[in-house]
């Protein structure tokens, strides 16, 4: 039974909201920080980090509504997912979705030390719709999402938040 657990599925009701970036998986918010990104776009981007507990729904969603411009899988270690290094050093998926109005967001599925699998159903080029699967972590891990600086939030470290449901800021 809780093998099942870490592969459901609950159906959720949500409304695409154009305007609003959304959680890409059910977790607690545990980084809000401004840094430095330096795999993709290369400057000061507002991180924000969503840690995947055992218990949580592993499926991850696209937070924006876009086409995938970027797409890159790096194997990795098996860091705990709070490790900070994990962001860098662990098995991840990097995925850039280029909203319609020029916005790039990027997000990060990370695996950690129990979570030892990604999987992913996106590549360049595709079109991503907002809250739309494109992937799930097996047994949790952690999601960091990269954000333009000066991205309203709705969320603070601590919030808990539910894939496809919860906003994260504004466009």
């Amino acid at each position: 039974m809780t093998i099942l657990q870490f592969f459901r599925d609950p159906k959720r009701e949500f409304t695409i909201n154009d305007g609003k970036i959304i959680a890409p998986a059910d977790g607690k918010v545990v980084v809000i920080e401004e840094t430095e990104e330096g795999e993709y776009f290369k400057d000061k981007r507002l991180q924000v980090s969503i840690f995947m507990s055992p218990l949580n729904v592993h499926i991850n969603r696209y937070p924006i509504a876009g086409k995938v411009s970027f797409f890159k899988y790096h194997p990795g270690k098996f860091l705990a997912a709070w490790e900070p290094k994990s962001s860098t050093d662990n098995e991840r998926t990097t995925v850039v979705v280029e909203h319609q109005n020029g916005t790039k967001i990027l997000f990060r599925q990370i695996a950690g030390a129990l979570a030892r699998r990604i999987v992913w159903y996106c590549k360049e080029g595709d079109t991503a719709e907002q809250c739309g699967q494109m992937g799930f972590i097996k047994f949790g891990s952690r999601v960091d999402l990269f954000l333009p600086l000066g991205t309203k939030l709705d969320v603070k470290i601590g919030d808990v938040v539910k894939g496809s449901q919860s906003a994260i800021g504004s466009i």
